[in-house]
Parts: C-alpha cells; structure tokens; sequence
C-alpha cells in the first residue's frame, strides 16, 4: 500500500500579521489597500481557500509587519468580517475581529461629481449608517453608498 504525503509549502510566521477570512472577491482589494506591493517583508496571499463560515475564503501572511489602527479601520471597510491575528515568536498574541468604525476621513470617494470633495482640495468625510449591509453617507452631500459602490480615494 502506498501513501502520498502532501506538505504545506509556507513556512509559520515568527513574527508578523495574518489576515484571515477574507472573502475571495474581496482578497485583491484588500491587498491594493493596504499597498502591499511596496512592501519588502515577505507576504503569503492565498485565495479561493476553503472556509465553513464564507464558503472560500483569502488570507494574507506579513512577515514583521503591525498594522495601525487605521489601517484596520481600512481593511474593515473591505472586509468587515476579517480576523486579524499579531503573530510574536511564532506565537499569536492577539486577534481582532474587525468592526467598521462610525466615521471615516479620506480614504472613501464620494460618487457625486457634484459633490465639493471632488471639486474642492478637502478630505472626504463619511458616516456608517448600516453596518451589514455596509452603507456609507457622505457628509457633504448626503449621498448613501452601498459596499459594492466604494471607491477608495
């Protein structure tokens, strides 16, 4: 009788963030987000994962990378259910369950070309009004934005 073994070809994090249950439609965005691009440290990105609570699931690995607050603040806008972990000698130390918080500053675009944020050099200013589904209002304008129509600045 013969046996296949399969490993898992990354490594465990010494130290660094993962950011898990990512929905996969989501997983990219999340990535242009947080610019992962310009980083040196070494990242893992996996999509399309099995996950019993969203069906498929993504997940990013950082090596020596802690995110701030408003980092998190971020991610939640995308991916509001995600779970970060902070990851210390091979050790996590903390988890998060992200929550949106009640305002944001700079970082969503208002869709309303006559909107003064897109006429004027000033940050956009926006208030969660539902929390799932994930609706923004514009404080401005007063425009509502559903999750599917955020852009980020």
């Amino acid at each position: 009788m013969t046996t296949t073994k399969t490993e898992l070809q990354v490594k465990a994090l010494e130290n660094g963030t993962v950011i898990d249950h990512i929905p996969s439609e989501k997983l990219f965005k999340v990535v242009a987000l947080l610019k992962l691009d310009t980083l040196e440290n070494q990242i893992t990105v996996g999509n399309n994962l099995n996950s019993k609570l969203l069906g498929s699931k993504g997940i990013i690995k950082i090596a020596d990378k802690f995110f701030a607050e408003e980092e998190v603040s971020r991610i939640a806008l995308i991916a509001p259910f995600a779970k970060i972990n902070v990851i210390k000698d091979y050790k996590v130390i903390e988890k998060k369950q992200l929550e949106l918080p009640d305002k944001f500053t700079g970082i969503v675009k208002c869709p309303n070309p006559k909107c003064i944020t897109n006429n004027e050099p000033m940050k956009t200013r926006f208030e969660v009004i539902s929390n799932q589904p994930t609706i923004l209002k514009c404080q401005y304008c007063e425009r509502e934005i559903p999750q599917e129509d955020i852009q980020l600045v």
